[in-house]
Parts: structure tokens; sequence; C-alpha cells
């Protein structure tokens, strides 16, 4: 009995040891970044110059591209969400647009005593962009902009002022964005929304919302259908879509553009710190083919269209892909009756629009 016992005990320990010794199953990661195209690395420039200009609220920074440095380039203007006037916050995503080769002009518009002032918003937003066009324009040591290449890019409260300065900058005697991607917009108090009519047909548009997004989903789909001038062919609301298969997971929430290469922690916690594939495949790709097709006539497909480019997400380690983005011309508001994805999109589902004629129940 005595024997049993301790060959058992034997047994068991010995498959002990040869569990621990077994290699463990690799981890799945997320996709890195592509090596070229439009959210890729492939990048012209190999250093970043900032520098920051102006007072208060009509503060500005403006980054360019240097090693090499160019005669001209292209002009974005970049705009934070509420409260996040450090440009750090999305320092990755200002980083790739720069050795990119454009020149990114990111306005403060608000300081930490007038957070709640938002109906000053616009303005402050249109006087640093003219002081930074003029300095650009003046200066020897800055690389000149191109101003037939100038598009816009807002996150959150800016994915509400790029709209409104889109809006009002051929009255105000502003070069007007050729491109224009509103993510996950998102009203602040007080903040009007300017006659969107006014933005030329000819714009070439995406508002991105997220499915994890709790705070503007609504708002996101309320302006896209304020957007109905604009032919369905240069425009398109796009949904990223969380994807928790592998690790880290994916998540589509309202910081997912927020992003540094240190990985710190920034905006009181809430920023997702890190960048991944909803950057490179999704939000980073997005505004890279927008503007390529804008400014160039390239890469449409990759940003508009509902295409198989569009959608793509890139594959998981182990060759999963992950799931695609959702491409519609007819978003719905999010009902206490749906939840998740089915949220945003049309009840048709995901990958197909709906007819170009047809009309979703609410007659939008």
């Amino acid at each position: 009995m005595i024997k049993s016992k301790n060959k058992l005990a034997f047994l068991l320990l010995a498959t002990f040891l040869l569990a621990a010794a077994a290699p463990c199953p690799a981890a799945v990661l997320p996709p890195p970044q592509p090596k070229q195209g439009p959210g890729g690395a492939d990048y012209g420039y190999g250093r970043v110059i900032k520098t920051a200009h102006g007072l208060g609220e009509q503060a500005y920074y403006i980054f360019e591209p240097d090693e090499p440095k160019p005669q001209s380039a292209p002009l974005i203007v970049f705009l934070h969400g509420w409260g996040g006037t450090n440009p750090d916050y999305y320092s990755s995503w200002i980083e790739h647009l720069v050795k990119k080769g454009k020149i990114v002009i990111f306005p403060v518009y608000q300081s930490w005593g007038s957070l709640l002032s938002s109906n000053k918003y616009t303005l402050n937003c249109l006087q640093a962009i003219r002081a930074a066009i003029e300095l650009l324009q003046s200066s020897k040591e800055h690389v000149k902009p191109n101003l037939e290449q100038l598009a816009i890019v807002g996150h959150s409260v800016g994915g509400i002022l790029a709209l409104n300065i889109s809006a009002k900058a051929q009255t105000l005697g502003l070069p007007v964005p050729k491109a224009i991607m509103s993510v996950q917009p998102k009203r602040a108090l007080m903040l009007p929304v300017e006659d969107l009519s006014t933005i030329p047909p000819s714009t070439l548009l995406l508002v991105v919302a997220g499915d994890q997004d709790s705070l503007s989903a609504d708002e996101s789909v309320s302006i896209f259908r304020r957007l109905g001038h604009i032919p369905s062919e240069n425009k398109d609301f796009v949904t990223l879509v969380s994807d928790d298969y592998g690790a880290p997971p994916l998540i589509a929430d309202h910081f997912a553009p927020t992003g540094n290469p240190s990985g710190s922690r920034l905006m009181l916690g809430l920023s997702r710190a890190r960048t991944d594939a909803l950057d490179y495949y999704g939000i980073w790709k997005l505004f890279d083919a927008l503007t390529d097709a804008a400014f160039w006539g390239q890469n449409r497909d990759w940003a508009l269209g509902n295409t198989a480019l569009q959608r793509y997400m890139g594959k998981w380690s182990n060759g999963r892909p992950v799931k695609e983005l959702v491409i519609t011309d007819h978003p719905r508001p999010r009902s206490r009756s749906r939840s998740g994805l089915l949220r945003f999109i049309p009840r048709l589902g995901g990958r197909e629009r709906q007819s170009e004629g047809s009309e979703s129940q609410d007659g939008s």
C-alpha cells in the first residue's frame, strides 16, 4: 500500500514537472504598424521640429518635418479634445503625420481657467490658425505651407471645431480645407455648431465613431446627418470596432485617438497611452488616405467607398483577421433596445451599404 502511494505521488510529481516545463502557448498579439502605405511606417523624414507660439487661448504649436527639410509641405490643422491642450496627448499621431511630410498646426484654443467658455473656441482656433499661417509664410526658418493642400482633423470637441472652421474659412479669408475628418465629435456646453451647408460639396469627409464610445455616439450620427449636401461618394461614416481576441485588446472607446510613444498616462489617467491597430489600420490609415485622395488623387479606395482596403484592420499574430471597420452612409443613433456595435449601424448589417436611393425609417 505504501509503495502504491509512493508510486502515485511520483507520477503526480512527474506530471506536474512536465507540465511546468512544457512551453506555454504563444500570446496572440495585435498587428504591428504596417511597413508602408496609409498608416504605415514608410517615413520620408527623420525628425520633427516642434515650436510654441502665442499666449493663452490664442496659443498654438507648429510641428514641421526635418532631415531633410522640405521647401514646402501640405498643411494639417489638428484640433484636440476638451482639456487636451498638451499636444503630447496625441504625440504619436502628430509625429506620424509630420514624418509623412506634413506641417501640423495645433491650436490650444482653451486654458484651464476658461474650459467652460466654449462659445469662444471656434474664434480662438481661427485666430491661431491665421497667426500660424502668417508666421509660416513670412519666416525663412519655417517650412512654407502649401495652402492648396490643407486638411483638418479633430477629436471630440475638436471634431466639432474642425467642421465649424471649415464652414467659416472662406468667409473669413482663410484657405478652405480639401479634406475633413471628425473623430468622435462631441459638443461642449455652449459650443454652437455653425451652418455646415457652407462646406463645399467637393470636400472629402469622414466622421469616425467608436463602438465602445459612450460619450459621443449619437452626436457623431447627428453631425453626419447635417452634411447631407456632400455627396455620398465623398463621405463615409466609419465605426471602429473593438476586438479582444488577443492581448492587449483593441478597445474603440472615446480615447482611442490618443497615445504617445512613451506609453505614459496623460489626461487625468484617461489617455489610452499606447498606439495600436486602431491607430495604424484605423484612424491613421483613414486620414492618410483621405489626404492622399484630396491632395494627389491617390489611395481614395483606402479612405472612401466601403472597400476591402478601407475596412481592413490587419491580422492578429496567429493570422486571424482583426474585426473590420464598419462603413455606412446611413448611420442610426444608439437605441436602448440595441447594444454594442448594432447601435451604430443600419439594421441591414455591417458591410452592406443601403442602396444609394434608399432612406432610413426616420427619413435621413
